[in-house]
Parts: C-alpha cells; sequence; structure tokens
C-alpha cells in the first residue's frame, strides 16, 4: 500500500484561483505570473498545469499546443524550455513561464496545485519524464503545495518520485463524446474512481457539474478531501460547497472560507 499524504490544511480553506486570477482584459493571461501576482495579492490558492518542453523542463502552460494562448503554432513539447520561456502570452507580454518560476515567485505564500498534463490523450503509461521535471523543481520547495493529474499513471510516478508531497486524480464524468480520442473503454473504466487508493491519494478535483455521482460521495465518507473545477459564479460556488470541501475559480471573485 502507498503511503498517503494529507493536503495542507489551507487547501481546505483557501479558494483556488484556475490557472491564476487571470483577467485578459487586465493583461494577466491564464498561468502567467502576472495570475500568480494576482492571486497572491488577493489571497487566493493558485491551480496551474505543466507540460513537457522538448528538454524535459515543467512549463506552466494547459494546452498540448501553442496555438490558442501565444503567437506561435505546434506542439508545446517540440520546442526547447529557454524558446518557450521567450514566446509571449497573448494579450500581455508575459511569458510562458517554467514551475521552477513560478515557485519562486510562489514561496509558499499561498497554496500551489499542479496538474500534471497528459498530452498523450488517451491517459496511456507515461514515460515519467515530467513526473520527474515537476518532482526535481518541488524538492526544496517549502510551502503547501499538492500535484494531481487526470492520469492515474502520472499520479502512481509522483508517489514514486516524490513521496512525501500530496496528491490526488482529477476526475469528470468522462463522456466518450467530449474526451475523444481516450478510447470509451478507458472512459467507462476512469469514470468510476478506480486508481484512489492504488495511487495513494488524498483528495480528487472534481468536474463541479458532476458533483453527485455517487463514487463523490463513496470517497468522501471514506475521508477523501473533494475540491472541484471550475467554478465560475457565486451560485455556482454555493452549490457546489454542499458536496465540495473547496473549489477551484475563475470569473469572479471568491470568498475565504477562514
Amino acid at each position: 500500500m502507498i503511503a498517503r499524504v494529507a493536503l495542507p490544511p489551507a487547501f481546505l480553506i483557501t479558494p483556488i484561483a484556475h490557472r491564476g486570477y487571470h483577467s485578459l482584459v487586465e493583461g494577466r493571461p491564464e498561468n502567467s505570473l502576472g495570475a500568480f501576482r494576482a492571486a497572491i495579492a488577493a489571497g487566493y490558492g493558485i491551480e496551474l498545469d505543466v507540460q513537457q518542453s522538448a528538454d524535459g523542463q515543467a512549463m506552466v502552460f494547459h494546452d498540448d499546443d501553442l496555438d490558442r494562448l501565444t503567437h506561435r503554432t505546434g506542439p508545446v513539447k517540440n520546442h526547447k524550455a529557454d524558446a518557450l520561456n521567450s514566446l509571449v502570452l497573448r494579450g500581455s507580454d508575459e511569458p510562458i513561464p517554467t514551475l521552477k518560476q513560478v515557485l519562486a515567485l510562489v514561496a509558499g505564500r499561498v497554496p500551489l496545485l499542479i496538474e500534471i498534463k497528459d498530452n498523450l490523450g488517451t491517459m496511456a503509461e507515461t514515460e515519467g519524464r515530467l513526473e520527474q521535471a515537476v518532482a526535481d523543481a518541488l524538492a526544496n520547495y517549502r510551502g503547501p503545495v499538492a500535484v494531481m493529474s487526470f492520469n492515474p499513471h502520472a499520479v502512481a510516478h509522483m508517489a514514486r518520485l516524490a513521496p512525501g508531497i500530496p496528491r490526488g486524480l482529477t476526475t469528470e464524468a468522462y463522456d466518450p463524446a467530449h474526451n475523444a480520442p481516450i478510447p470509451p473503454a478507458v472512459c467507462d473504466r476512469l469514470r468510476d474512481i478506480p486508481d484512489y487508493d492504488a495511487t495513494g491519494s488524498t483528495f480528487i478535483s472534481h468536474q463541479a457539474s458532476d458533483l453527485d455521482r455517487p463514487r463523490v460521495a463513496a470517497l468522501k465518507s471514506q475521508g477523501a478531501v473533494i475540491l472541484c473545477w471550475t467554478i465560475r459564479s457565486p451560485e455556482e460556488e454555493a452549490k457546489a460547497r454542499k458536496v465540495a470541501h473547496n473549489i477551484t475559480f475563475e470569473g469572479y471573485a471568491a470568498e475565504s472560507r477562514a
């Protein structure tokens, strides 16, 4: 049995800003240093995404491809970290940050929730290279931090590489129509969150519209912390908090539960 590591209490109190407290109108794109500075200033936790560069570094970026968020095109994984770090995010003068840059900025001041992206698109076994980069970056980090992924293989890698860091699964309804190219059979399996115990997870971050799933209630009754994504209004927040211990939010100012 893989040992579990509890989430720090701050993760139950502080609303978590989805990809930082971002606002394109104010020149703070998602997953930018500006969005993270704004979250810290507002007293929010931070959720962010990491993708792998060609030279195996953890870059803070959501999409597999550069097209939506930058003026370049093509897969993130085809470019080295220095090249990615020199690119400007659309609507700003902000670069794509490395995970190490973000860790230096946050410096333990607010909770940090790191999602390891699955750019395979099928939830298959990963080579562990991105997970190693995340573990290396976190080796000397001091502050409330946790890692998660939709891909259970990535979470299992983190259990091996960084056993002292809390970890969890990002989960959802897994509608095959919306999750291609993940095979329908894999969707059917993941929908029931079967890897919670095997990965030594202590939390899930579940799709807010699917929080009434019996499996979520069962995990909560067993002591799992339930986080959720992505809340976009006070009304959605009030509904989600009937099940979830805390929220990941964007587009409005959430209130602390302290």
